[in-house]
Parts: C-alpha cells; sequence; structure tokens
C-alpha cells in the first residue's frame, strides 16, 4: 500500500544500510518549475497577440454571415406563409452590439448575436430578405467590420441575396 508520501526508499535486498530513492527531491521539483517559469517569461513577450485578435474578429464575421445566410434561408423556406419574409437587423448605438434574425410578419424573433466591443462595426444596420431570397428594396447590402489592424467587408448581392465576405485594406 502506498502512503503520500513524496518520495519512497526502498532498502536493497541482502545489503544493510542502503537505501535507494525512487522518487525527486523538494529541491529537484523546484528547480524544474523554476526552469519552466523563466522559459516561460521568454516566450510569452514573443506571442503574437494580433493574430489572437484577427482571428477572433475573423470568426464574429463568418458567423455574421452565417447568421445572414440563415435569415435568407428561413425567408426561403417560409415564403408560402410568410411572403413578407425575414430581417437581420443590428442595434445597440455606434457601435453596434446586437443583432437578431424577426419574422417580418409575426415580430418574432428566430435568432440572436453579439458583437464583442473590440469589433466595430459600419454600414448597413438591417437586411431584409424576401421570400425569393433577395434582398427587399430599402434593405442595406454592406456592413463593414474592424478591429485594430484589421478589416472585413460583408457584401449582400440584392438580386440573389448571396452573402460574401472578405478582408480588405484598413483605408477601403
Amino acid at each position: 500500500m502506498m502512503g503520500h508520501r513524496f518520495f519512497l526508499i526502498h532498502r536493497l535486498p541482502g545489503r544493510t544500510g542502503r537505501c535507494r530513492s525512487d522518487g525527486h527531491t523538494l529541491i529537484e521539483v523546484a528547480t524544474v518549475v523554476l526552469v519552466l517559469a523563466i522559459l516561460a517569461c521568454a516566450a510569452i513577450p514573443r506571442l503574437n497577440f494580433g493574430a489572437v485578435r484577427g482571428a477572433k474578429i475573423e470568426a464574429v464575421v463568418a458567423r455574421l454571415a452565417t447568421d445572414l445566410r440563415r435569415t435568407r434561408a428561413a425567408a426561403l423556406a417560409g415564403a408560402a406563409r410568410n411572403p413578407d419574409g425575414f430581417v437581420l437587423a443590428l442595434s445597440g448605438d455606434d457601435p453596434c452590439r446586437n443583432y437578431q434574425i424577426v419574422d417580418r410578419r409575426s415580430r418574432a424573433v428566430l435568432a440572436t448575436g453579439e458583437i464583442p466591443p473590440e469589433v466595430r462595426c459600419r454600414g448597413g444596420r438591417r437586411f431584409q430578405f424576401g421570400p425569393l431570397g433577395n434582398l427587399l428594396n430599402g434593405s442595406d447590402t454592406h456592413l463593414r467590420l474592424e478591429t485594430e489592424g484589421r478589416a472585413y467587408l460583408l457584401e449582400i448581392v440584392p438580386a440573389t441575396g448571396a452573402v460574401e465576405w472578405r478582408r480588405c485594406d484598413e483605408r477601403e
């Protein structure tokens, strides 16, 4: 039965007074932890946090594009019972923080989403899809999402409702 000891000492058979250690001493463990801490301190400043932020905004853009496609798909699927279609509406002061997918006829909310505070959005706020999957008149067609060092443009083709997104230059 093994006890709760940090290291174990076994007597070698046939020899008296000689011991063998099967564990590590506290000093050995502390030395390893100290070396790992020094290596971590040297590695952390080299991490590319810009890439982490870039991946985060790309995930937000992809999720918003997926929800725009979901809004279009809901308009197509519900065309027989709902000729008014569906809308994805951004809300919140500039910059927008939330959005909802809403049935234009019943005003029922199909889904909601959030935009993180570090992501700024400019451009369209209402994307209304009709029963044929196209954008309705008066609907916005562009949305620009930005964070420090990266910008993306979401575009909806009015005639078909196709949703596309791409990374763009900050000056565009």
